[in-house]
Parts: C-alpha cells; structure tokens; sequence
C-alpha cells in the first residue's frame, strides 16, 4: 500500500573513496581483504593516492519529492547514484531505499546487447519484480511510449543512442517504480522525446520518489522541490531553494582568461568591465533583470588612423549565440585619444535577458572595408539575476489588461 509523505530512500553520512592510480588501488583492495576482518575499513583516513569521491552525503526523499543533484564534472554526483542504485558499495555510511528502483543512470545501462529491446523489456521488468503476466500487460504501453516499434525485435547494440534512451526511460517510467533515478541520459534525446519523458514524470510523480542529475538548470527547476550542489564529493548546498543552489552553480561558469583567435597588432583589448553591477560572487558580476547593461572598454592602438567598427555578441553558458549589441557609427562620436587609445562606453538599457550565466565575444573590424582585425573570445562573463528559471534565453516583459475595464 503505498503511503503519502512515505521516505523512500534515506541516505546517512554516505561517503566512497577512489585510488588515482591503478596498480595502487589493487594493492590497496588487497589489504582491505585482511584488514575487514579486524575492522571498518571506513574508520582510516586517507592513504596515498586516494581521494574522496563522495563525502558525508545526508538527506532524506519522501513520495512525491523530487531531488535534484547538480555540481560540474568530477563533483561526485555519478559516484553517489551508483551508490544508491547498487552498483558499489559505500565506505562510509548507510543507504535505505523502500520499493522498487528504476534507474537511467548510463547510456544503455542495464540492456543486454545481444538481445532484442522486447527481450530486455521483459529482462528489465523481472530484475524489477514483476512477473511475466505484469509485464505482458505493459509491454505494448513501453513499445508505444518509446517510439521504436519497428526495431522493436532488433538487437540493441544495433540501436542509436536516443534509441536507447528512448526504450530505457519507457521502460523505467511505464513500470511505476517507487524510486526512480535519472541521469544525464536525457539530454541525448531530441527535444520532443525530452519533453514527452517530463510529462510522464510529472504523471508519475506523486505516488515515486525521483533522483534527477541534470547539467540544463531549466529541466532542474522544472520538476526538482529539494536540490544538492554538489562540489569534490561534497553537498555545497542543500534544501528547498532550488533557485539559490542553481545560482551558486552558475558562478563556477566564471573564467578571467581572454582568448584571442585573431589580430593584427593594430588594436589591443586592454580592459573590459560591466559597469555597476548588483553583486560580484567569485569575479562574476551579477545583474537584475531589466537593469541597465553597460560596458566599459578601453583600448590600445598602435598606427590606426580611423575608429573600428565593434562588434559585441552576447554567449548563453553553452556558447550559443543569443543576441548582438549594435554596432558604432560616426555618429557614436569615437575618438582616437593621442593617437594612442579608444575609450568608450555602451548600453544597453532594461536588458531583458533570462535568468542564467552570459559571455561576451568581441569582434573589431575596419569600418570600410569591413577587413577583421580582432577577435577575441569570452572576454567577460556576467550573470542574469531572476527568481524564475525558463527555457528561452529572452524574458520580455510584459503588461496584462482587462479587456472589460
């Protein structure tokens, strides 16, 4: 009988260590053989060579959470899902999960290669407790979901990796487990599939407890209620507001070094700021939304006779073009100072742009040949501040008006 507000799973001061180096670790193993016998071999601290990949890891999961794990490659976040899946064993610490799991947790993960996508629907049901006659009655419903009726009785090592994705999450989703735990997995699905998956979670939700690791902050604010920030194996920051530990993510984006593609000695980027900024948070400086966006440059020159055109692009954090500030013109009145330096300010006013972290490319060329003389990538970062969390890049404000008044 399946209970509300019931704790699925609860993970107390969960902690695993690895060895950096081979040869090391089997030695390692070897006497961790001998000394079990004697003791915990939780109780040592660390030897050569070892690190912590997951350390003191506390929370509880209750039907109808969702917990997300965020944190950049290497903060431990795969380590401690296969902890939590079974896959390796803890150091430190305990894990009780009530229920059946489900989990995507690696790319085809959990399929036997050489087997048909029906074969391993019913290999994945019965290693999840069902009996044939349950999964006779699902079956259909996963082929439906997943989209691949007509590979359905092909070998899935001859499957895509959206293929697979896609058989792996109607699988794990149409059996209901009580906890279900997802990985990055579904970002290798088309955007169509990914919003199918995000509607059949937010059906199965209140009767499961899910485990989502995602790097696209949208997705985790959309179905998280409890986050875990996650750096060197270590919880950074944990609770409810999803959208102070999305922020905290984001900073980590921050990065001071310039990197010129290309020049020709004529003109030199030698400072760049964003002037007046909210808040600075670990030398990337965070402004509101509908705050003025506005730039310092200065420049050095060297034997150049006429102001260039600029060209200033605007990056969202997956480097993907978003929008451009217009270009100056003689009637920005820039000037060539001692023949030695142009110095300029530009604004954009009420900048509108959505919550999340921003670079800024540069592009300098000739005004009338249009001939490129500099460019110059990620040469500053900054951060959009705003309570909500949305897909598009743009949040336009908007006014709502009664047509009956």
């Amino acid at each position: 009988m399946k209970q509300e507000n019931e704790v699925l799973v609860k993970v107390e001061g969960l902690s695993k260590k690895f060895c950096k180096d081979l040869k090391t670790s089997l030695w390692y193993g070897v006497q961790d053989l001998f000394s079990n016998v004697k003791g915990n071999k939780a109780q040592r601290a660390l030897r050569d060579k070892e690190f912590w990949a997951v350390k003191n890891i506390n929370f509880e999961l209750r039907r109808g959470e969702c917990l997300g794990l965020i944190g950049h490659n290497g903060a431990g976040k795969s380590t401690l899902l296969k902890i939590l899946n079974g896959l390796i064993q803890p150091d430190e610490g305990k894990v009780t999960i009530k229920g059946r799991v489900g989990a995507l947790i690696e790319l085809g993960a959990g399929f036997n290669p050489i087997l048909t996508g029906r074969e391993n629907i019913y290999n994945n049901g019965a290693v999840l407790g069902f009996t044939r006659a349950e999964i006779d009655a699902k079956v259909e419903e996963i082929i439906d979901f997943a989209e691949i009726r007509e590979f359905i009785d092909t070998a899935v090592q001859n499957y895509s990796s959206g293929m697979k994705v896609r058989l792996g999450f109607a699988v794990a989703a149409q059996m209901e487990p009580d906890v279900l735990i997802i990985d990055e997995v579904l970002a290798v699905g088309d955007l169509g599939f990914a919003l199918k998956c995000f509607k059949t979670i937010d059906q199965i939700l209140p009767n499961t407890a899910i485990i989502f690791v995602s790097h696209s902050m949208p997705m985790v604010s959309r179905i998280c209620s409890q986050i875990i920030l996650m750096d060197k194996g270590q919880a950074k920051f944990q609770g409810t507001d999803v959208s102070k530990a999305i922020d905290l993510y984001y900073t980590r984006f921050t990065s001071n070094e310039s990197n010129v593609v290309f020049t020709d000695n004529s003109i030199e980027l030698e400072h760049v700021e964003l002037l007046n900024p909210v808040n600075v948070i670990d030398d990337l400086p965070q402004l509101n939304w509908l705050g003025d966006f506005k730039l310092r440059f200065k420049f050095r020159v060297n034997n150049m006779h006429d102001v260039p055109k600029f060209t200033i692009n605007i990056f969202d954090k997956e480097q993907r073009p978003i929008g451009v500030l217009e270009n100056n013109s003689k009637s920005s009145n820039l000037n060539i100072i001692d023949n030695q330096y142009i110095e300029f300010f530009v604004t954009h006013k009420k900048i509108q742009l959505s919550k999340g972290v921003y670079s800024i490319n540069l592009g300098v060329a000739n005004q009338k040949t249009k001939e490129p003389i500099l460019k110059v990538n990620s040469i500053l970062s900054f951060q959009m501040l705003h309570k909500d969390e949305i897909w598009q890049p743009f949040l336009l404000k908007s006014t709502y008006d009664n047509c009956l008044q």
